[in-house]
């Protein structure tokens, strides 16, 4: 869903990460004009010091909320109170809940019943009821990847004629870099199945664009980036031995790219 004309954007500062943060603001962007942005959290906390800054650059109201009580977060609650009276307004479109706490399952699930489309937008660790109950969700890791610039080409300095190079010492070899788990592809190519024997044309072929609206709908945290592709067509087109792919000029100069399980 896109071209959303008014969507309300709520972070909790506590279950977010700050240098995120534009990055989550870029990627809502894409789905339509935001013109609510609130960042709930006890700013007196020393753990949220670095936030007001980058708050009032990116414009983004900060709602204090005392914690009553050692140990007891509040703040939770009164994002949950500000998003129902948004709701009831009738004003927004959508609503974009920024957070990998799964206390606000019950929040997503209410407001999407009321016609709301929902965007969940956390990290990996998000429990997968929270994510299940947005229209859409994004997974922090990746739009952090895709903001960042690429690193440039390492270059080895010339070794001269005369000096033999020397090799490093065994000791001194760097600490292997942990390996982030990869995630099952066959979830993916079952829904991609699924959405060629449902909507399939008369030649038998798919659109591309028709099955990420269906992937999306069945598993809100899809994302291609998660398995190494840019796109959808690419990871579609890396697997030559399952899918055949085509395309065609559609309306105007868009083109389309289809697919057909083999």
């Amino acid at each position: 869903m896109d071209n959303m004309q008014r969507i309300a954007v709520l972070i909790d500062a506590d279950n977010t990460q700050l240098v995120k943060l534009e990055a989550v603001l870029h990627e809502l962007t894409t789905y339509g004009r935001i013109v609510v942005k609130k960042a709930y959290g006890n700013w007196k906390k020393p753990t949220l010091k670095n936030w007001e800054n980058e708050v009032k650059r990116l414009a983004i109201k900060a709602e204090q909320q005392f914690d009553y009580v050692s140990g007891k977060n509040t703040t939770d609650i009164v994002m949950v109170i500000d998003a129902m009276d948004l709701l009831h307004t009738g004003l927004y479109d959508a609503f974009a809940l920024v957070s990998s706490d799964s206390d606000f399952t019950p929040l997503a699930i209410r407001l999407r019943e009321s016609g709301a489309y929902i965007i969940g937008v956390g990290e990996n660790k998000t429990p997968e009821a929270f994510r299940n109950a947005c229209d859409d969700f994004l997974l922090l890791d990746y739009l952090a990847q895709a903001d960042a610039p690429c690193p440039p080409p390492a270059i080895a300095p010339p070794v001269p004629a005369a000096v033999e190079p020397v090799p490093a010492p065994v000791a001194d070899e760097p600490e292997p870099v942990e390996a982030v788990a990869m995630p099952n592809i066959e979830d993916v190519h079952n829904l991609l199945r699924i959405a060629y024997e449902r909507y399939q044309d008369e030649d038998g072929f798919v659109n591309v664009a028709s099955a990420g609206t269906y992937i999306k709908r069945a598993k809100p945290d899809f994302t291609p980036r998660t398995y190494g592709y840019a796109k959808l067509p690419d990871l579609i087109a890396a697997f030559p031995k399952k899918y055949q792919m085509k395309r065609y000029r559609g309306k105007g100069t868009t083109d389309i790219v289809a697919y057909m399980c083999v």
